[in-house]
């Protein structure tokens, strides 16, 4: 049995998926990361990540390591607002801290977690590197503009995801790599934005994280590479 690999456990989304999918008994043990190295209870393993220090990332994968071979990792890590970041109505909005910072956790932090982790993944067997992405990272699909640095730090994590499936195809041939839009879940990080609570249009990060490990379910090494909305439906790059 391979072990599995949650980043950022202590939020809404990532909480949810620690349960999931320690629940499901499919991957041992079952590594739930994050800044606070929150304990999460029985069958999840707490431990600390900070996905802006590569030092961090870097140790946390060694602890990993010291367990085997790694068949599932799901980054569920983002920044969308918070002090000094968020979402841009126009371009005179635009400060460089808040991109580097957006594009510090929502892009290369992802990236500096597979440069460290999938080094760990079996070269034969179904695995999964996955990480949380956004619609509005979609290029072809932006038809309302704004939300500049959001959009583009995501873009560039769907560009990372393409890149690292084709590198990992030639070595881990039955590896997938996907992005995944989860759609408007009730966490702090889409707060401000999301309809009122009761709307059919959100959901739980229950919800969010069951709709996620089944998209990943179905998804086969031929569709490595893509991103994939929490119903299946593919996003347009």
């Amino acid at each position: 049995m391979t072990s599995a690999v949650i980043v950022g456990a202590s939020g809404g989304i990532g909480r949810a998926l620690v349960e999931r999918v320690v629940a499901n008994g499919a991957h041992a043990p079952v590594f739930a990361l994050s800044r606070s190295g929150a304990d999460l209870g029985a069958g999840a393993v707490a431990g600390l990540i900070d996905v802006t220090d590569e030092e961090s990332i870097q140790a946390a994968a060694g602890r990993v390591a010291e367990n085997g071979p790694v068949g599932l990792t799901l980054v569920a890590t983002g920044l969308l607002h918070g002090p000094g970041v968020a979402p841009e109505k126009a371009l005179k909005a635009l400060d460089p801290a808040a991109l580097a910072r957006l594009f510090a956790v929502n892009t290369t932090g992802p990236a500096l977690v597979a440069k460290h982790i999938v080094p760990l993944m079996p070269r034969t067997g179904r695995s999964v590197f996955a990480a949380l992405s956004a619609r509005v990272g979609s290029i072809g699909d932006n038809r309302l503009g704004g939300w500049y640095g959001y959009r583009a730090s995501k873009a560039a994590l769907n560009q990372i995801l393409r890149t690292l499936a084709i590198e990992l195809a030639r070595t881990h041939p039955e590896a997938i790599v996907a992005g995944l839009h989860p759609g408007t879940v009730r966490t702090a990080l889409s707060h401000p934005f999301r309809p009122d609570a009761d709307s059919p249009d959100t959901v739980t990060p229950e919800a969010a994280a069951a709709r996620l490990l089944a998209v990943l379910d179905g998804l086969t090494p031929a569709e490595s590479g893509r991103v994939f909305a929490w119903d299946g439906q593919l996003v347009p790059p």
